[in-house]
């Protein structure tokens, strides 16, 4: 039966057989190509191993993000279907996280406790073979990736609602730290309680950003209860958990984490809301990411106060052709009203166009820091 070929959906035909036996045949048809599957699967984790042995000769990265993205790229460009392309990039990302962790399992820390939106994105983007440091602010996330005890950090860096992470651009700017991929979830925020309805709720506790996300909705139905700004919407479920008279801001697998009842899902302002994270890791481990044609490269730079000066500093991205796709200002924290410009740049500095345009902007600014060139989440 294992060299059966599985019948195909689009030409099987229901015949007049009984119900239970037809579906018995195609579960028979099933469980086979589960175990061919099986099979190539751990070929291909034995190949993997290989890559791994071949690697260690010349120090090579075990986890290469512009190689993981041509390799989706590819297999959802040869998908015939039926399933989605979308549904794709998932499980690719999976096998690959099983195959990558045979040759050593990456240490991601993100903001806890488990049940954060940011533990989903490291999970989205890494795949579930990780060895996960829980830190207790995104201040730590960073110190653990300088540090070594983390090989990469996941940090929120904006909210399509309430804007940047001011904290995270901070960071960026002053840790010795390389963008080298980002991720975006779709955050739905659910209202978590001990019990099933709303009644008796004194306090409702989430990050200050979900409080923000989510203000229109509280008004309207929680007018009287306190809003508690704590350091995730996963330490807001863990407080809910032992206190009845509060409730939290978060996810459904906070909600399973910690025990509790999803007592009105969706609560958000904006029905899409998303938050945008960057992955990051130490300079010294980071190796330069070939283009994939999907890229993005981040800047930080300041420029002399003078008439003029923010307009010429477009002006060589315009002349070049380049796409800025992000435009930030933070303080400078020099006392003395300067300021520093976040970009995001559409495209990889070994194109032409690209590279020319950074030389001609380097060369205008007093402060010049490419924060990392990665490949954009597309999948």
């Amino acid at each position: 039966m294992a060299d059966t070929p599985p019948t195909s959906s689009a030409h099987f035909q229901p015949d007049a057989r009984p119900v239970d036996e037809q579906l018995g045949d195609l579960r028979v048809q099933i469980d086979a190509v589960d175990q061919q599957l099986l099979a190539l699967l751990n070929q291909r984790a034995q190949l993997a191993q290989a890559v791994g042995e071949v690697k260690k000769l010349d120090g090579s990265p075990v986890f290469r993000p512009d190689r993981e993205a041509q390799v989706i790229d590819r297999v959802k460009n040869r998908n015939p279907g039926p399933i989605l392309s979308d549904s794709i990039a998932p499980i690719w990302r999976e096998i690959m996280s099983a195959c990558r962790s045979l040759e050593a399992r990456q240490r991601v820390a993100f903001l806890g406790p488990i049940g954060t939106f940011s533990e989903q994105a490291a999970l989205h983007y890494f795949g579930s073979s990780i060895e996960p440091l829980v830190c207790p602010s995104i201040d730590e996330v960073c110190r653990a990736t300088v540090a070594g005890s983390a090989d990469f950090g996941v940090l929120p860096i904006e909210n399509s609602t309430e804007g940047v992470v001011a904290r995270s651009l901070d960071l960026l700017l002053q840790s010795p730290v390389a963008i080298i991929g980002e991720t975006s979830l779709l955050v739905t925020h659910n209202l978590l309680r001990s019990s099933l309805n709303r009644e008796g709720i004194t306090q409702v506790c989430a990050h200050p950003q979900a409080l923000a996300q989510c203000q229109g909705w509280l008004s309207q139905n929680l007018p009287d209860a306190e809003r508690v700004a704590v350091s995730s919407n996963a330490e807001g479920a863990r407080m809910a958990a032992s206190n009845p008279a509060i409730a939290a801001l978060a996810s459904e697998r906070a909600a399973s984490q910690y025990g509790l009842h999803v007592v009105q899902r969706a609560v958000q302002d904006e029905a899409h809301n998303r938050t945008r994270f960057v992955v990051v890791s130490h300079l010294d481990r980071v190796t330069p990411a070939a283009p994939t044609g999907h890229d993005c490269t981040s800047l930080a730079v300041s420029i002399d106060n003078r008439p003029g000066a923010v307009h010429d500093m477009l002006v060589p991205l315009k002349r070049h052709g380049v796409s800025m796709t992000r435009f930030e200002s933070r303080p400078a924290r020099s006392g003395q009203w300067e300021y520093v410009f976040f970009i995001d740049l559409a495209g990889h500095p070994v194109q032409d166009n690209v590279a020319a345009a950074l030389d001609e902007l380097r060369a205008q600014c007093s402060f010049f820091k490419v924060l990392g060139s990665y490949p954009l989440d597309v999948h």
